[in-house]
């Protein structure tokens, strides 16, 4: 990049800080995973909304650290909000994305983790400690960490949409009508599709395994860590118009390949907000 925080010498301490706090997350996740995980509906506007006492302990987990760590830091969290969130430097945490998968059992579930520097996203990781995977990175690189060993990760060419792996979480669930239309029409032309792997089908873009992920309706600790992460390796993270995603999510895809967006864009863009 390199990024100003690497001209600032902080990137390494910052990349280390993360790895600290997934294991801090892990700690308090890991333990209710198949277990009793405490389950509460928080219900509103998505009808079941669950949350565990998994959610709320590692972001409270990752939090303390951040705050002795790092006390003029900014936190936004899914569960417990927005602390200073126009500071130089700002953590936003989704401690537990893929709450359905983990209340099912499913190990697909994952601990997003990414920072904000002067509002744009430069550092994230997504882990999945059942599994013993942390995936991290920046614009720089990005890495797999896996039972004491690191390897570069690197998204696969693949410039045809026919010839793509692609996912989403729920296309009944999380899109509209006119976003199920769009979504349907990608569907079709692609190879093969798999569904409810939430952000560990980011994880997999970046792994060189899936060519494509499309959502809609993400909140900015749904996507942010993933930003640096694709980016690091070589992948594109925009939203369904092809322009970079804001801090408030919306529709996104992540993408290995230039060419396979572009073809996917012809659609989505038709269903673009």
């Amino acid at each position: 990049m390199p990024d100003s925080i690497l001209a600032a010498g902080r990137l390494f301490e910052l990349d280390s800080f993360l790895i600290e706090l997934n294991a801090a997350s892990a700690a308090a996740i890991e333990p209710l995973f198949r277990a009793d995980h405490g389950l509460e509906d928080k219900g509103g506007l998505k009808g079941f909304d669950p949350v565990t006492a998994a959610d709320k302990g590692a972001e409270a987990a990752i939090r303390k650290l951040i705050s002795q760590r790092y006390p003029d830091h900014g936190v936004i969290g899914e569960e417990y909000g927005e602390d200073r969130p126009d500071a130089e430097f700002v953590w936003v945490l989704d401690p537990v994305d893929g709450t359905r998968a983990f209340i099912a059992g499913l190990p697909l579930w994952c601990t997003l983790i990414g920072l904000r520097h002067h509002g744009k996203p430069v550092l994230g990781s997504i882990g999945q400690p059942y599994l013993g995977e942390l995936y991290i990175g920046h614009a720089g690189g990005s890495r797999l960490i896996s039972r004491g060993a690191s390897r570069p990760l690197k998204v696969r060419p693949c410039p045809k949409l026919t010839d793509a792996i692609i996912s989403t979480t729920d296309p009944e669930g999380c899109f509209d009508g006119p976003e199920l239309g769009a979504w349907t029409q990608v569907r079709a032309a692609a190879k093969l599709a798999r569904l409810g792997c939430d952000a560990y089908a980011y994880a997999m873009v970046a792994a060189g395994t899936m060519d494509m992920v499309i959502e809609a309706g993400l909140k900015s600790w749904d996507i942010e860590s993933a930003i640096p992460l694709i980016a690091g390796a070589g992948g594109l993270v925009t939203d369904w118009r092809g322009a970079p995603v804001g801090q408030h999510g919306g529709q996104i895809v992540i993408a290995g390949d230039q060419a396979c967006l572009d073809e996917a864009l012809v659609a989505l863009r038709r269903s673009a907000k």
